[in-house]
């Protein structure tokens, strides 16, 4: 396992990292103890730094991961969000009352005193010009409840906006083969700043591990199966935004330019740590060998020119006109 600053929090994480959405809800069927498994498993890899949020099961992921770190002696890095429990879920609600209401339920969920990392959890636009709540924040850091604090965004602009505040040391956005809009200007401007960036939504939801079909069905209570259209949350969260039918084509299409002896999972992470203004892309897991193979990805050679021209071609082909301008 390779790492990188998380910008200028002073972590030192593993690029590949652990995303707990999973192991909390909206992904099917979840057992705690093969979750529990997957976390020891990325712990064993060198995995150290682990996103999660207080709504991802209600607070189930991140009591799973208080018992990771009960059971583990190395050190390891957990990001939570906040926000999202609001509701409605509407940006005058993002008070300063409400953000340490949630950060305190999250310090009791991971049995901790100081959160290393809080992220607002994909808050309205609004939010970003109340500089109100990021004073806030940076009292919680005087205070000592975090360490840091970033947010999590849905769109680039929101990104741009919200690293004007000095204390914004991370930024947490959806980027990947299907979503490549945050390499153009963002990657220069967080680069500029030292801002720690977490690549999410790294598989497009599963797409880009090249193991889906027209076939494929998903739970009730699975995301993919219910906010394929932005029902519950935005459409960005699910597949990326992308068309399920036309991703599953560009798929098939990647499948022909794949390496030999990587999987589908390994090229789409490795083609993510090809940039370097990314600290860590962040992919789920519910069982262990999810893990390994998303891990195995930091050990591989960089990719080469032509394949990273190889895969623009069909971003341009299959994805852009779709996704580039909406998020």
């Amino acid at each position: 396992m390779k790492y990188r600053q998380l910008g200028r929090t002073g972590m030192n994480v593993s690029e590949i990292s652990f995303g707990a959405w999973a192991i909390g809800a909206s992904w099917g069927k979840v057992d705690d103890k093969e979750s529990l498994a997957a976390l020891h498993k990325a712990a064993d890899w060198g995995v150290n730094f682990i996103d999660t949020a207080d709504v991802y099961g209600m607070g189930r992921s991140e009591k799973l991961i208080a018992r990771l770190l009960k059971e583990r002696k190395e050190t390891i890095y957990v990001a939570t969000k906040a926000g999202r429990k609001l509701d409605p879920h509407v940006a005058d609600k993002y008070t300063p009352q409400n953000i340490r209401r949630f950060v305190d339920d999250s310090l009791k969920n991971l049995e901790l005193q100081t959160l290393d990392l809080l992220q607002l959890h994909c808050p309205p636009t609004a939010v970003y010009y109340t500089p109100e709540l990021f004073y806030a924040l940076d009292e919680m850091v005087k205070s000592g409840k975090l360490r840091n604090y970033g947010v999590s965004v849905e769109k680039v602009e929101e990104a741009l906006k919200a690293i004007e505040f000095p204390g914004v040391k991370t930024v947490q956005l959806i980027f990947n083969l299907f979503r490549q809009r945050p390499a153009e200007l963002f990657f220069r401007e967080a680069r500029a700043r030292r801002i720690g960036v977490l690549a999410r939504v790294p598989l497009a939801s599963g797409l880009l591990t090249g193991r889906m079909s027209r076939t494929s069905r998903f739970a009730r209570d699975d995301h993919r199966n219910y906010n394929r259209k932005g029902q519950m949350f935005d459409r960005g969260e699910t597949f990326a935004g992308v068309d399920f039918e036309k991703g599953l084509r560009a798929v098939e299409e990647l499948k022909r330019i794949l390496p030999k002896g990587i999987s589908m999972t390994q090229f789409a992470l490795r083609w993510i740590l090809m940039h370097e203004a990314v600290s860590c892309a962040i992919p789920g897991a519910k069982r262990p060998e999810q893990v390994e193979d998303n891990c195995a990805a930091s050990d591989l050679p960089r990719l080469s020119g032509k394949l990273m021209r190889q895969v623009q071609e069909l971003y341009e082909k299959y994805i852009r006109e779709d996704v580039h301008q909406r998020w």
